[in-house]
């Protein structure tokens, strides 16, 4: 199921695409991660440092990640 958290202690916003064990991760710079499922499908991404921003340029599914970064009611900016 799709959903976001945010956790204030770290300042991480986790946006989750899919139901999945995560197999991979890949840096997409130090405060962008992707996470894979074993088929690869992009399971969720991590934001680091949330509270300044979230970058969705070059994020697969940006406009489905803001969607769902809205609807959740959290109020990030976003840059894209």
């Amino acid at each position: 199921m799709a959903g976001v958290t945010y956790d204030a202690d770290t300042d991480v916003l986790y946006v989750q695409l899919r139901e999945g064990n995560i197999a991979r991760q890949t840096f997409l710079d130090d405060m962008r991660i992707l996470d894979f499922s074993v088929d690869g499908s992009v399971v969720g991404i991590e934001f680091v440092c949330a509270s300044e921003g979230v970058d969705l340029s070059d994020v697969p599914f940006s406009q489905r990640v803001e969607n769902l970064i809205d609807e959740s009611g959290q109020s990030f900016k976003i840059f894209a």
